[in-house]
């Protein structure tokens, strides 16, 4: 559930009627994730509250987004809700993984939250592992999307303007029965679920994923934000985009930089 930050004894939920809802799935590389740290710190997005569930591994750490020594020792936690109100974006940051099973009784909160807080859409940025590519996926670029029926209609031109690449169905008995397709998203976490169950509720959501490997996925996360700013337009896109996005400083701790003198 939304709980929201109690800022100058005021405890009044932010509205977010017709806003976008940004979050990333925990999927490979975790990919989505540093796409959403690249949007919150670029945009400077304030933050508005928290999402309080226990499908998440508990965890506590300094300001990720810290931009001078008097804001460095903020604490941070698993789940945080960031807001934008001259863009109608609010975005949702997850920093740790699922609890084994929590992933159904997550997303039915997340969803009854979409629903109350009357979002427009939900975007939800993840990764896939790109090893388990079928042959068709193999050809051109390696980003995806997926659109629910309810924003097809919304948006489905604007993806056809674009040449973007819908995410393919793949054989669900490779080899035995290859008409029989299903939607298979390895490595993608709560994605497959997430994007399903929106379907049946109704809510317009996009996925947009990236196939990809492990390993040092900061460029991999260029290139998803790149593909969701060609859609939505978050910053200037007549230069290249990706001089313009803001490193978080703490990215400077992603290959055990040590720690920050500001925790102790």
């Amino acid at each position: 559930m939304f709980v929201p930050c109690d800022r100058g004894g005021g405890s009044a939920a932010p509205g977010f009627e017709g806003f976008t809802l940004l979050m990333p799935a925990v999927s490979v590389g975790n990919v989505g994730q540093l796409a959403i740290d690249l949007v919150i710190s670029t945009l400077d997005m304030t933050k508005v509250g928290y999402f309080y569930t226990d499908c998440l591994v508990p965890m506590v750490g300094n300001n990720p987004y810290a931009t001078a020594e008097e804001n460095s020792t903020e604490l941070s936690i698993n789940a945080e809700v960031y807001s934008l109100p001259s863009k109608k974006l609010v975005v949702l940051q997850i920093r740790s993984p699922f609890i084994k099973n929590k992933y159904r009784p997550f997303c039915e909160t997340l969803l009854s939250w979409v629903k109350s807080s009357k979002c427009t859409r939900v975007v939800l940025l993840s990764s896939s592992h790109a090893y388990q590519r079928d042959d068709e996926q193999l050809l051109g670029t390696p980003l995806r999307y997926l659109l629910t029926p309810d924003l097809e209609k919304v948006v489905g031109g604007r993806m056809k303007e674009l040449n973007w690449k819908e995410m393919e169905k793949v054989a669900a008995y490779p080899g035995i029965n290859d008409a029989d397709k299903v939607l298979h998203i390895p490595g993608g976490g709560i994605t497959k679920l997430l994007f399903t169950e929106s379907c049946s509720e109704g809510i317009q959501m996009a996925v947009l994923l990236k196939f990809c490997s492990e390993g040092d996925n900061i460029p991999d996360a260029f290139v998803l934000v790149n593909y969701l700013n060609e859609w939505l337009q978050l910053i200037r896109s007549e230069v290249n985009p990706s001089s313009l996005w803001k490193i978080p400083s703490s990215w400077r701790l992603l290959f055990g930089s040590g720690l920050p003198p500001a925790l102790f």
